[in-house]
């Protein structure tokens, strides 16, 4: 088996396959956007190229079906199974990178006016859509799933609290003040002096 470095995204195409049992990479891509994209998005291009090296490094197999389009069934091998549970094992902390355009574009001056309503709007119907599907799935998913689910409502919840607190503050509150009042911090670069 080649030596392989595996990142999460390969363990998420491997414990989607362990769960199916069997699934094309179309079915991962479909799958993973079902299930954990809220919490762990992945490009549909990613999960292609983890199938093809899990399957390189000997962690999938391949099976193709017969006539049609020749689809491809991955399955987890035994060696596979060993790495995807050595990995849930792993109590490693691996610090949360967080990814809120909103909150990057604070950061570099936007007006939160215009952006907290729509954030709050935003953040509240996924609250209300995870609410809804916590209350109909019932004993349908694990534990796991259900406290993943538990994850999302009270993400969305301190979102929904951060811009709520964003929107009411004093604008006087505001320390750089509004992008148009900033200090000037006077002419730029001359286009004409680059080294």
């Amino acid at each position: 088996m080649p030596d392989v470095r595996l990142t999460t995204p390969s363990f998420l195409v491997l414990g989607i396959v362990d769960t199916l049992g069997e699934a094309s990479p179309y079915d991962v891509k479909v799958e993973a956007a079902r299930t954990v994209a809220p919490f762990w998005s992945v490009p549909h291009a990613q999960v292609y190229a983890q199938c093809d090296r899990l399957l390189a490094a000997g962690l999938l197999t391949e099976v193709r079906r017969e006539g049609g389009r020749g689809r491809r069934l991955l399955r987890v091998t035994e060696e596979g199974t060993r790495a995807l549970r050595g990995w849930l094992e792993d109590t490693a902390f691996v610090p949360v990178e967080a990814r809120e355009r909103g909150i990057l574009k604070l950061w570099f001056g936007a007006r939160p006016g215009p952006h907290a309503p729509v954030q709050i709007g935003a953040h509240t119907r996924t609250l209300e859509e995870y609410e809804e599907l916590a209350a109909t799935v019932g004993e349908l998913i694990t534990r796991g799933q259900r406290e993943a689910l538990e994850f999302g409502i009270r993400y969305e919840r301190m979102m929904v609290d951060f811009w709520r607190w964003v929107a009411d503050r004093d604008p006087g509150d505001d320390l750089n003040g509004d992008p148009g009042d900033a200090p000037d911090r006077g002419p730029g670069p001359d286009p004409g002096n680059e080294a």
